[in-house]
Formats: C-alpha cells, structure tokens, sequence
C-alpha cells in the first residue's frame, strides 16, 4: 500500500506546489503519493504561480499541470503524512482534525531538517529570489523525507 503525502500552504500556488513536485520527484512513485492543497480556496483550478513554475523548472521539475484546490477534512482520511508550510497553516489544518490520531499526521515541513527557521516563508508578494530561497528549503526537507519513505 502507498504512503499518502500532503503538502499545504496558504493558497496552493507557491509553496505546496513545489513540495509536491520536489517530493515527487525524489520518491518511488510506486510506494508513495504527493498531492498538494491549500487552506484557503483563493485560487481553485489555478495552475501554480508562474515564479514557482519557473522555479521548478531551473531544477528540471514541471509542475506547470499541477491545480489548486483546497485542503478538506477529508483529507485526514485520504492522507498518512500532512505537511505544512507555516504555524498559521498548522493551526488551520490541525483545527479540523477530528480526533488525536487525524491532528498526529499534521507536521511543519521543516521539522524535518535542522534549519535555522521553522516555517517557509511565503514567496508571494516578494521577489523571485524568494522562490529560489523556497525552493532550497523545501529541496532539503523533501530529501530527508524521501530518505524516510523510499
């Protein structure tokens, strides 16, 4: 059976996108699956924001078919790990957890690496060097992950 991975932020345009496609690309996609959502519904049926696409694709990573869609409690159910971005998207999954064991799976991304910041920032109304700044925190938390589920 797969592991079921989630990766959240606000809006499911920046950050969560390139989890998903950095994950993706560092796992077995025969035991694991990346999705990505976020916990606010801004940007429905939206591809990524395009410095994230072009982010990605330094990296030869293609996340442009990638659409928005927000998180739901449902996905508590759907899901083995959820990893967010920030505290503010901690509290808002963690919130609609329905029992311990749902609020358990909840984690901040950088948790997983020994970095000096505990939350990845919100690239969006900065500059694209704030992709890129993004893009490498989130490189390093998906490796150490990927070391755990492969």
């Amino acid at each position: 059976m797969k592991t079921k991975v989630l990766m959240v932020c606000l809006g499911n345009i920046c950050r969560s996108p390139l989890a998903e496609g950095i994950l993706r690309s560092k796992v077995d996609s025969d035991k694991v699956l990346v999705d990505s959502a976020g916990t606010a519904g801004y940007h429905i049926g939206n591809p990524p924001d395009k410095r994230s696409i072009a982010v990605a694709q330094k990296y030869g990573l293609d996340i442009s078919h990638q659409r928005c869609r927000k998180f739901s409690r449902l996905d508590f159910l759907e899901f083995d790990l959820i990893y967010v971005m920030d505290r503010s998207n901690f509290s808002d999954v963690a919130q609609l957890a329905s029992n311990a064991q749902e609020a358990q799976k909840v984690k901040l991304l950088l948790s997983e690496v020994d970095l000096d910041l505990q939350e990845v920032p919100d690239p969006y109304y900065g500059s694209d060097d704030g992709f890129e700044n993004v893009y490498q925190m989130v490189d390093q938390a998906c490796e150490a992950i990927a070391k755990k589920l492969n």
